[in-house]
């Protein structure tokens, strides 16, 4: 007998109906013998000879199933195929740097990591908005707080060196020692580097009743001891410090002095303030013919002439720019900044025609409003200011930080 498929028997597809199994047809019930007597029955008509029964075949092979067909390799030995689930990965797009400034850095950045990075609006309804969402809601800042963004950005215009800028009237009482110390703390307020303000009147001056005072030390004592200055922290010993960091070196106030500040005692306080500051505004004395302008107006990289909202203040500040012009200073008169000090808002002099005066003959003019508290002659506190008074300050910073030109002679240790 034929060897069985090892695999079940599996449906067979449609076709011509396969021939019965190897097994013999049923065997038909043997006949009854015949009496002995009866003659045998006729013998019936013979049937059709039956066909001898094939011997024994296994039955044709079945197909084998889909999976198990001779004419394809097993799964294992197909070529692979990708599955239906696992399409191509798509090409991968390139990554883009770290926005750090510097490309592939991997340095991390505020903006990378925080959803809302500090800082909001600080003005006008959109910082109300800001405060009342918690910082959920930021607004893009209006057209105030852009206009003071850049301002402030003008005022901290980085310098190369040493800036000296010298304040000038050829008369007293127009307010030249308010407007040395009210700059001077903008500037310390909106810049990382050092300021300092320095009395270089002739006589003893009054810078240093206008800030609270840390020491009792005199440009005379630092004078004394220049020799000895090798470290800013030896400096900063004979300055007084203000809250927003503006350094004042007070003139000598003894009345028993007999000596004039002048022009070596200015230039050899210069040379030390140079080498530990990046700004040194200069206090001057009324006038131009003192010994100490011969120092001061050579050094001076600008200047800011001071003028009174009246006419003999306007005439003698246009002196000042005439004078300027016939000594060889035409270069500095033209690229000075003039301040109409101390503005009353219903005052007798037309100062928009003051204005068109001095604006061909300097770099740009700056109008401070009168203020109550710069009026008492005590200290100078900003945050005391008018708003007024406060904004056109930092717009005279931002006009004097204009004229920064690089000085090329190295930063300041």
């Amino acid at each position: 007998m034929a060897e069985l498929d090892p695999h079940p028997p599996e449906p067979v597809p449609p076709g011509p109906p396969a021939p019965p199994p190897a097994a013999a047809p049923p065997p038909r019930a043997p006949a009854a013998p015949p009496p002995a007597s009866a003659p045998p029955p006729p013998a019936p008509a013979a049937p059709p000879p039956a066909p001898t029964p094939p011997p024994p075949v296994p039955a044709p092979p079945a197909p084998p199933p889909p999976a198990a067909k001779a004419a394809s390799p097993p799964p294992a030995a197909k070529a692979p195929a990708p599955p239906t689930a696992a399409k191509p990965a798509p090409p991968k797009r390139p990554r883009k740097p770290a926005a750090t400034g510097k490309s592939g850095s991997g340095e991390l950045s505020t903006d990378q990591l925080l959803a809302r990075p500090p800082g909001g609006p600080t003005l006008g309804w959109q910082a109300v908005v800001y405060e009342m969402s918690g910082g959920r809601v930021r607004p893009a800042p209006g057209a105030a707080e852009r206009a003071r963004s850049k301002l402030a950005a003008r005022i901290a215009t980085p310098v190369t060196g040493c800036q000296r800028i010298a304040v000038v009237a050829l008369k007293g009482g127009v307010g030249k020692t308010t407007t040395t110390a009210c700059l001077g703390a903008i500037f310390a307020e909106h810049r990382g580097d050092r300021v300092v303000a320095v009395d270089a009147n002739p006589d003893p001056g009054t810078l240093g009743y206008r800030i609270r005072r840390d020491t009792s030390r005199t440009a005379k004592d630092l004078l004394d001891n220049a020799d000895r200055l090798e470290r800013y922290a030896d400096v900063r010993a004979f300055a007084s410090q203000t809250d927003l960091r503006l350094e004042v070196i007070a003139s000598e106030a003894d009345p028993a002095r007999d000596e004039a500040f002048d022009e070596d005692d200015y230039r050899e306080l210069a040379a030390v303030l140079e080498r530990f500051y990046s700004l040194v505004l200069t206090d001057c004395g009324p006038g131009l013919l003192h010994s100490a302008m011969r120092a001061i107006l050579p050094a001076a990289d600008q200047l800011i002439v001071v003028a009174a909202p009246s006419l003999d203040g306007a005439r003698s500040a246009s002196l000042t720019l005439d004078w300027l012009d016939k000594h060889g200073y035409g270069g500095l008169a033209s690229s000075s900044v003039v301040v109409i000090n101390a503005i009353r808002q219903r005052g007798l002099v037309d100062v928009d025609r003051l204005q068109a005066h001095f604006a061909p003959r300097c770099r740009a003019v700056v109008r401070i409003p009168f203020d109550r508290h710069l009026e008492t002659g005590a200290e100078i506190v900003l945050d005391e200011l008018a708003p007024a008074t406060r904004r056109a300050y930092v717009q005279l910073a931002a006009a004097v930080a204009d004229g920064f030109q690089p000085a090329g002679d190295g930063a300041p240790s």
